[in-house]
């Protein structure tokens, strides 16, 4: 892997820094910087991403921003080692509901409720340069 790109995905699991507030409750841990540069692994967002892709990520400071259809970065407080790449489906108490575009796999939401956005995807830096392709019609969708 280049130097400089975290590994990122449905199947990923990266070491996190957990804190835990005054009240002894664990929080998510945000980025660690402005910009990340994050390869995709596994397949919950294909067709829109795909194992292997590199893309760009910004950090997200307030959570209020993000909007449906943005395919995000996020971490679930139930697995707080586990960072994918989501879209995001709609706000919820306790942060987004996300989900990948890819019907087969349900590594979100679904399986361990809501999210919480540390990030957004600005775009695809490899193999195809370029914006992201809205949510995919899916059928029954």
């Amino acid at each position: 892997m280049p130097p400089g790109v975290v590994e990122f995905g449905s199947s990923a699991t990266l070491p996190a820094v957990e804190s835990v507030d005054s009240a002894g409750d664990q929080q998510v841990p945000p980025l660690g910087s402005a910009w990340v540069r994050a390869r995709v692994s596994g397949p919950s967002m294909s067709p829109t991403v795909t194992s292997g892709d590199q893309l760009l990520v910004r950090r997200v400071r307030d959570t209020g921003r993000v909007r449906e259809g943005d395919v995000v970065l996020a971490r679930f407080p139930a697995r707080p080692e586990l960072l994918v790449v989501k879209r995001v489906q709609r706000r919820v108490d306790g942060g987004h509901w996300v989900q990948g575009d890819n019907p087969f796999v349900e590594d979100d939401s679904r399986a361990y409720g809501p999210a919480v956005v540390v990030g957004r995807v600005v775009a695809r830096l490899w193999p195809r340069p370029g914006r992201l392709a809205p949510a995919p019609d899916l059928p029954g969708g």
